[in-house]
């Protein structure tokens, strides 16, 4: 349902209420037992109850607010997402979940903002001089700048939004969004929204997997039917030039593969379509994953499937998502083979399901949060895949490394030389992919626990970052309640410490306050020093 069909629904429902159509009773006149109520009852009375919450809103009247998304849980109880908008401004970091009881009792938010985003709407500087200072280097502007109220780091301010487009230095598009103080001039937040990892088909790293095709005239392509119609195309060893992603125009074609016999490649990279038979099925094997572990149905949770492109560029050592589709490069042969392993698959395409959730913003600690929910999530699709030809493990991307075990690592993210095992009061400082460590070590001891041990036949030691002992529940609880958190409880802004929160509030719901999961999520966080 779009938002537009779920706030008329709302209007609706609301009508009804002040018309005395609720509180039925049955034929005996007992009163009949409330239902659960649907996604427009739970919009309708969210938006009600705004008004008197306005001090734990951190709103004022001026505050309104747009309805993203709904979760209605099994018991009544529902959480509903929305965005926050002042003065006609969309106030970035200000975004909030309503939780409301059966009954329609208040039973918390979720918000990062500390204080009134209620600030002056008068800019000092012009947007030609935001643009001057937000687009650096090779990149070009895209659009015009828009006046937003930047909350997402220290007090709210009204500032500008300048995106712009480009190449970063390894070939790898770029899309980044700037905030500039529109007072001042100074540079706030700035975000990247390609998301990358540095990082019956004979596969180059599944072995043989199952495939499922669609038949067309000559034989067969890759178009899963049975997933949303995603397809897997080639990309030619072409890249996307600076027009196509900055105006969406000369854009390469991708072709698509064709079979005879529908049975692809030969498990060898002279083949183009190995690589393309590991990308098609990491694509479906997420697509199930997280449609069969946590019910969404496909990465927007919109019933469809997304392209995946392979061989991009020459010597691309990299894969990322842009917010619309899959891209792997072919590797140098030196550094990484193709980039299409099930981990790295599955931790791109976990970014989609970020950025149509709780979309934590990519720098900072909440950039470490996203990055970590990747890795997460890619390592549970590669559990999930059951493949004995690439078994589970917590190593990140250890079979397209060539100079390395491993692009990263769960039990001991310090092993790669610059992820932090530990928090602390200056992590949101780093790169995203090394402040990452902290949540992928949480969920590392969450699971497995602390000590030596091996794993899919690789060697695994967590140490705490407290001394001390802890002992791991299973892994698709924990993943569910990352999930839970990222879903229900985290924002835009959320911090390592407003993470803890988060966990602790989906394992209470989940499996209960004194649960030996919920007890374990709290242990595993004050292990990595989050406390």
């Amino acid at each position: 349902m779009n938002k537009s069909a779920l706030l008329a629904a709302a209007t609706a429902v609301a009508t009804a209420t002040a018309l005395g159509l609720t509180g039925a009773t049955t034929a005996t006149g007992a009163p009949a037992a409330e239902p659960v109520p649907t996604s427009a009852a739970a919009v309708a009375r969210a938006k009600a109850a705004v008004p008197a919450n306005l001090g734990t809103l951190k709103a004022t009247g001026a505050d309104t607010f747009l309805v993203k998304d709904v979760i209605v849980d099994a018991d009544g109880s529902t959480h509903v997402r929305m965005d926050r908008i002042i003065g006609g401004l969309p106030v970035l970091g200000g975004d909030v979940v309503m939780h409301q009881a059966k009954d329609g009792a208040v039973k918390g938010v979720s918000l990062t903002l500390d204080r009134s985003a209620n600030v002056g709407r008068t800019p000092r500087i012009t947007a030609a001089t935001a643009v001057g200072k937000a687009v650096t280097g090779n990149l070009k502007a895209e659009g015009k700048p828009a006046l937003v109220i930047e909350a997402r780091k220290g007090a709210p301010r009204l500032a500008y939004r300048v995106s712009s487009g480009g190449t970063q230095a390894d070939g790898t598009p770029s899309h980044v969004t700037t905030t500039i103080d529109a007072l001042t001039g100074a540079k706030l937040v700035s975000e990247q929204h390609i998301h990358t990892a540095t990082g019956d088909g004979k596969s180059l790293y599944s072995g043989t997997v199952p495939l499922d095709t669609t038949a067309v005239t000559g034989g067969f392509n890759l178009t899963d039917g049975a997933r949303g119609n995603g397809t897997t195309l080639d990309a030619q060893n072409k890249t996307d030039s600076i027009f196509c992603q900055i105006l969406q125009i000369g854009c390469p074609v991708a072709a698509k593969f064709l079979d005879a016999d529908n049975h692809w490649g030969s498990g060898l990279n002279t083949d183009r379509a190995s690589a393309a038979a590991d990308a098609h099925y990491g694509a479906a094997t997420t697509f199930d994953y997280f449609k069969l572990i946590h019910g969404r149905n496909g990465i927007f949770n919109d019933g469809k499937g997304v392209p995946s492109r392979v061989h991009y560029g020459t010597n691309y050592v990299n894969a990322f998502w842009d917010g619309k589709k899959m891209t792997y490069g072919d590797g140098d042969g030196v550094v990484a083979g193709p980039l299409v392993s099930i981990d790295v698959a599955g931790h791109e395409m976990s970014h989609g399901v970020t950025s149509a959730t709780s979309n934590l913003t990519y720098s900072g600690e909440s950039g470490g949060l996203n990055e970590a929910t990747s890795d997460i999530f890619g390592t549970a699709v590669e559990f999930y895949s059951d493949n004995a030809a690439d078994p589970g493990d917590y190593y990140i991307g250890e079979e397209i490394m060539k100079d390395r075990p491993a692009l990263r690592y769960m039990d001991k993210p310090s092993k790669d030389g610059n992820s932090k095992d530990c928090w602390y009061s200056g992590i949101g400082n780093i790169d995203v992919h090394y402040s990452s460590g902290v949540a992928n070590h949480f969920f590392y001891l969450a699971v497995e626990g602390s000590g030596p041990k091996v794993i899919g036949g690789l060697q695994h030691d967590s140490p705490t970052c407290n001394g001390s002992t802890v002992t791991g529940v299973d892994r698709t609880k924990v993943a569910k309640i990352w999930y839970r958190a990222l879903t229900t409880y985290f924002t835009t802004g959320t911090t390592y410490a407003q993470a803890r929160v988060a966990t602790l509030n989906a394992a209470t719901d989940l499996y209960g306050a004194a649960s030996p999961e919920r007890a374990t999520v709290a242990a595993a966080w004050s292990a990595v020093g989050v406390n």
